[in-house]
């Protein structure tokens, strides 16, 4: 009997009798082959979206049945306690309340320059990670969980110490490996939003092995659907969606991965008053790791150059954001990502009171319009040399009436310069 089936779906011992195309058109030697290999199965998603089986030769499809997908702070079955060692959503959103704002748990505890040079070191090991998590899930091999905590762990020790190092790396972007990089981003802007939300060092790395694992179910969506310049396909975007719940059900058999923590990548695409996937969570129903996952999630994603658009500038990210509160997100949640960010986010192109034009490289904690500015241009444009950061807070020499201060935000091609090239990165 032939069946049609994802190719996501394909798995060892399947008969694959025809493809969605023709022969000719692949490198397969033999117009019905069975299937004995991932790697195999990784040949055939190259070049096919679904194919068709034939169970009298080979294996049919059974899928296991999925645990329940948990909402709020419900367990899932056979779970861990991991949620009750993690602050409820709505003692969160109180804390937050006119009159009730709590003092924030840490303090700076380097400088951006004395960070950095720690922080590079931790980017590039985490990148290494994220690619060999990413082989090893698209092999179908199992996680190295304690690889991954422990990379989350120097990850969590750099943003409790001063989170601006890791946000000025996050800037340094490229399209062509976006689903590894964007896993990377979204779990240094998770930390620094959790940092901002007053978590506890245990709820912080539970956050973060969440955030940099909630794309996995990637890996088991083709590459031509991931990368497809063009609007998808109402077939291919139920293929796109799948990465959710195949992404859950992989953490889920993870030995290690906190329960609460699979939240970010079963939540993560949900939305504030529904109309989400993959389940149709909506409201606090969403908890707070999905919630923080969701927000970041977006934010990366609208800021990211992909093959399909450009990346929007981060303050015109806020903006876009705050006026979906409400809708796409939990309205306090999303307003406290914006003061974490900062009016003027790290990686902004600003025009200064004189007409200088500079990059903001370092936010200020308590007075959101005054960062740390990398000088680009001189008020007549021309190059500001030599290179000089502006502490906006503190301007030695600078009279009543005389401090500079931001203008306005500038989209970030204006004047022709890479804001990335004036992002410290140390020794």
């Amino acid at each position: 009997m032939k069946k049609k089936i994802s190719v996501v779906d394909l798995r060892p011992g399947m008969y694959v009798s025809e493809l969605d195309r023709s022969w000719r058109d692949t490198p397969f030697l033999f117009q019905g082959f069975e299937i004995t290999s991932e790697e195999q199965i990784e040949e055939v998603k190259r070049y096919c979206q679904h194919v068709f089986i034939d169970t009298e030769e080979g294996i049919d499809v059974s899928p296991k049945p999925r645990r329940p997908m948990a909402t709020s702070f419900t367990a899932v079955a056979g779970g861990d306690n991991s949620r009750e060692h993690v602050v409820h959503l709505e003692k969160v959103v109180e804390s937050f309340a006119p009159g009730r704002r709590q003092p924030p748990r840490y303090q700076d505890l380097t400088t951006l320059d004395e960070e950095i040079g720690q922080a590079k070191i931790v980017v590039t090991k985490t990148r290494e990670a994220v690619y060999d998590i990413m082989e090893d899930v698209r092999l179908g091999r199992s996680i190295d969980t304690s690889g991954a905590k422990k990379i989350v762990a120097d990850m969590v020790d750099s943003v409790i110490r001063n989170p601006d190092a890791l946000m000025c790396l996050n800037q340094l972007k490229n399209k062509d490996e976006y689903t590894a990089l964007h896993s990377l981003r979204v779990c240094v802007l998770a930390l620094a939003f959790g940092r901002h939300l007053n978590l506890s060092d245990e709820e912080l790395n539970m956050l973060g092995i969440g955030a940099l694992l909630h794309d996995v179910g990637k890996m088991k969506v083709p590459n031509d659907i991931i990368n497809k310049p063009g609007k998808l396909t109402e077939e291919e975007f139920t293929l796109m969606k799948s990465h959710v719940p195949c992404g859950v059900d992989i953490l889920e058999q993870t030995h290690g991965i906190p329960s609460v923590a699979i939240d970010v990548a079963r939540f993560h695409h949900e939305r504030y008053a529904g109309g989400g996937y993959a389940v149709g969570a909506k409201g606090d129903d969403i908890g707070l790791f999905g919630s923080v996952g969701a927000i970041v999630d977006c934010y990366d994603a609208i800021t990211s150059d992909r093959s399909y658009h450009a990346g929007m500038s981060a303050h015109d990210a806020l903006k876009k954001m705050y006026s979906w509160r409400g809708r796409d997100f939990q309205p306090v949640l999303v307003e406290q990502f914006i003061q974490c960010m900062g009016i003027y986010p790290i990686g902004s192109v600003v025009e200064l009171s004189t007409g200088a034009i500079g990059v903001v490289i370092s936010v200020n904690r308590t007075r959101r319009l005054k960062p740390k500015v990398a000088m680009v241009l001189n008020p007549d444009k021309t190059p500001f040399t030599p290179a000089k950061v502006i502490d906006l807070m503190h301007q030695e020499g600078a009279g009543p009436g005389h401090e500079l201060e931001i203008r306005k935000v500038l989209p970030p091609g204006e004047y022709g310069f890479l804001p990335t090239k004036y992002i410290p990165l140390g020794a």
